[in-house]
């Protein structure tokens, strides 16, 4: 379901005209913007806006790794293979790995 989820997101960019090579900076910047939202709707407790700017990141994620031709899914696992063997500890809820 989680893969077909995600190539849902890439066909809804790519019927809305976002997903092309060179759009990626501003993918980016829209990330930034969904992230502000969320901080903002944290600061707020409300659960529903933050469902719905979770959300949103996670499309504006798919939408910009798909304007450079990745897959999110690669990138998410290639990631999590890195920090399921990180060590360090977790600091006032904040994970921080060893410097090493």
């Amino acid at each position: 379901m989680t893969n077909e989820l995600f190539e849902n997101v890439r066909q809804w960019g790519r019927n809305k005209g976002i997903i092309f090579d060179g759009n990626q900076f501003k993918q980016a910047l829209k990330t930034m913007e969904e992230v502000g939202e969320l901080a903002g709707a944290l600061s707020k407790d409300k659960k529903q806006e933050i469902a719905d700017a979770y959300g949103d990141i996670i499309v504006t994620v798919i939408v910009g790794a798909a304007c450079m031709g990745l897959n999110a899914e690669d990138c998410l696992e290639d990631a999590y293979n890195i920090i399921a063997k990180r060590t360090g500890k977790t600091v006032d809820g904040v994970f921080k790995k060893d410097e090493s």
